[in-house]
């Protein structure tokens, strides 16, 4: 799996995951929704992902060329 694929199903987890959550257990876990979207589009615009860097600090070491 690429990077991007990585970074696509971890954001996708943790909006599901903080779904069911605020769903079944508070609602203040859709402040998290709400904090993953927001680095979602904070991403698009200045390039640079929290997630994608330590990715790459620790899972990617050697990207494919």
């Amino acid at each position: 799996m690429t990077l991007e694929h990585t970074l696509r199903a971890i954001a996708g987890t943790f909006i599901v995951i903080s779904l069911v959550l605020g769903h079944f257990v508070n609602a203040n876990w859709y402040w998290f929704t709400a904090f993953v979207g927001l680095n979602l589009i904070q991403s698009a615009f200045t390039k640079w992902c929290l997630m994608e860097s330590i990715l790459k600090k620790f899972v990617f070491k050697k990207l494919p060329s």
